[in-house]
């Protein structure tokens, strides 16, 4: 019996992309086959993430990386880095920051629900701009011994200076500049790109493009920052005349070996890191030209499939108007035709069975949209039979109700 039906849980049809509520996607079988091998033996944790570092390191340009439980991890690690540095004494008050720098400029375009991560470390937004523009002298006027950093969204460019010129002003003052790049694959060199920009800590999620366990995420950059994050992540019941990294104490690197930090609930174990490190390896020999060719095809299939319905019309976008490089089929509901609105058939797919799950931002406007990417084969011709059978019942629904009772069937 499959793990699932003893649960009484059922699977879903993902057509939202990698969205952790949907449970990301199906992992490659090399994936499953590296975290089924990493679970039949132990390990010492703080020399595999030293081995997934070079991984990282090499797929990403940086100096050196660790695997995170998620990108929302990594930016509260990366976080946490900037405003302890390798300062034991700090490390164990976070995220206490008093009489420490801990001011965190931001654009105003770029604040967002999930920068809650960067300030669960202690530190503090200090926004600059408006959201339609920013100029460079009000980013370098809102630097002062309070800060501690500089954040940057990526995917977002209306209303702020590029990651390069924001470098340049960050660098100048010597501060450490820290990017989220959760969803930003693709593009596949955007894995380099933000490195190769100057920024100092990335964070990507793991569970998304690059396919790898759904809660892992990269966190990669300067590798004194990267040390600093390690050390506030992993599990430090340790002393110091037995500690495997007791020469940082005596090189004078570390006063001594910090307590439990601020990161040790994003606790990441062997058997994510193992199946992310293969994940990364994996997709850099990925053919993506392919990829997005299959994923267009089953679009389409569910664009042919819900022609001449009713109410419904679709139409294919690529790139999405953030520039990302997903297909993506948005579907456009009239409701007074369809005799429902989007958030109705959206509630009428994900309470189906199978349920389908879809992305729904946009519903308000009476549109739903459809990523392709953790579509398993066979899934896109379900969402079209499943589209018309739900319209076809409100449709009899509609009918039903406007029949005198007395001539009603039953």
């Amino acid at each position: 019996m499959h793990i699932y039906e003893k649960l009484g849980v059922r699977p879903l049809i993902n057509a939202r992309s990698f969205s952790t509520k949907a449970g990301g996607c199906a992992l490659p079988r090399e994936v499953l086959e590296a975290m089924s091998q990493a679970a039949e033996c132990c390990v010492r944790m703080d020399e595999l993430q030293s081995a997934a570092s070079d991984v990282l390191a090499r797929a990403t340009g940086a100096e050196a990386g660790i695997v995170t439980s998620g990108a929302a991890a990594g930016l509260t690690l990366g976080a946490a880095a900037c405003l302890a540095g390798l300062d034991v004494n700090r490390m164990n008050r976070l995220p206490d920051t008093s009489g420490m720098p801990d001011e965190f400029i931001v654009h105003r375009a770029h604040r967002n629900d999930y920068d809650h991560a960067v300030r669960a470390s202690g530190a503090r937004f200090v926004e600059v701009g408006f959201g339609y523009y920013t100029f460079g002298y009000e980013v370098a006027s809102a630097i002062t011994n309070r800060t501690a950093a500089m954040y940057y969204q990526a995917g977002v460019s209306q209303g702020v200076l590029s990651l390069g010129e924001y470098v340049e002003i960050a660098h100048r003052f010597s501060l450490p500049v820290l990017v989220d790049a959760a969803a930003e694959m693709p593009p596949a060199f955007n894995l380099n790109a933000f490195i190769s920009a100057g920024a100092d800590l990335v964070a990507f999620s793991g569970g998304k493009h690059i396919q790898g366990p759904q809660a892992t995420g990269i966190l990669c950059g300067r590798r004194d920052l990267i040390m600093s994050a390690a050390l506030q992540h992993q599990d430090m019941d340790v002393f110091p005349q037995t500690w495997p990294l007791r020469a940082l104490i005596e090189n004078g690197t570390l006063a001594g070996p910090p307590h439990h930090g601020i990161g040790r609930g994003f606790k990441v174990g062997k058997e994510e890191i193992a199946g992310l490190v293969t994940a990364l390896e994996l997709y850099q020999k990925r053919d993506f030209v392919a990829e997005r060719a299959r994923w267009t095809a089953d679009l389409e299939c569910i664009a042919a499939g819900i022609k001449g319905v009713p109410g419904l019309s679709a139409r294919l976008v690529y790139p999405q108007p953030s520039g990302k490089e997903v297909p993506g089929l948005t579907v456009s509901v009239d409701a007074a035709t369809a005799g429902m609105d989007a958030h109705g058939v959206i509630n009428a797919l994900q309470n189906g069975d199978p349920p389908i799950c879809v992305f729904e931002k946009f519903a308000d406007a009476g549109e739903i949209v459809f990523f392709p990417e953790a579509l398993r084969p066979g899934e896109a011709t379900v969402i079209p039979r499943r589209l018309r059978t739900v319209l076809e019942a409100t449709e009899r629904a509609a009918a039903l109700a406007k029949t005198p009772a007395a001539t009603r069937p039953g």
